[in-house]
């Protein structure tokens, strides 16, 4: 098992590479498997260290066993500092599905995204593996998803030398209805990808 989860992560790189999908460069990871039939819309509130609020809007849909989608919006820094334009894509590819033996579910998660700001623009490609497993409290209708999901990310911008960070991500979605799902999640790591997001998500 373990060398199969490193080639998937070593494949989803270069997969990652080649489809130019995106991140952000913020705090906000993915579970394994999506919660929608056809397509999600919803937004994102990231609070990243050492400080600053991010807001983006996202939408997503399937494609067969892929799941792809964009995310756009801005970060305040704060302190005076200018505000930075986000934009880019994402993808998620579902890999591994529990068993007796390996009790998660996994998928690989990439992307390719950037911030921009006069001065001082960053581009992102990040590649993660979520493993998690979907939790059914009896008598109740909310199903949550805890799952954590490690990531690696080669950033590169204006006045600052290429990259390649690590990011320790863990969250929860919660389905709270047939058509909505609040998340949360956070990372440990390199800057940018430590810090808090929340979203809130209508699926269809």
């Amino acid at each position: 098992m373990r060398r199969e989860v490193g080639f998937l992560v070593q494949a989803g790189l270069i997969t990652a590479v080649r489809l130019s999908a995106q991140s952000t460069g913020l705090p906000s990871f993915n579970a394994p498997y999506r919660a929608f039939q056809r397509s999600e819309f919803g937004g994102v509130l990231s609070f990243p260290n050492p400080g600053g609020t991010a807001f983006e809007g996202a939408y997503r849909y399937a494609r067969g066993g892929l799941d792809v989608g964009g995310r756009a919006g801005f970060y305040a820094p704060g302190g005076g500092a200018k505000t930075v334009l986000l934009l880019g894509a994402e993808a998620r590819e579902r890999v591994i599905t529990h068993t007796l033996d390996f009790p998660l579910d996994g998928a690989i998660v990439f992307g390719a995204g950037a911030g921009l700001v006069s001065g001082g623009s960053s581009m992102y490609i990040p590649v993660g593996l979520s493993l998690g497993r979907r939790v059914d409290p009896q008598g109740s209708q909310v199903s949550i998803v805890p799952y954590a999901q490690p990531t690696l990310a080669f950033v590169v911008g204006t006045g600052r030398a290429s990259d390649l960070l690590f990011a320790f991500g863990v969250g929860a979605d919660f389905r709270l209805s047939r058509a909505f799902d609040a998340r949360v999640s956070g990372g440990l790591g390199d800057h940018p990808f430590e810090g808090v997001s929340i979203g809130a998500v209508w699926v269809h």
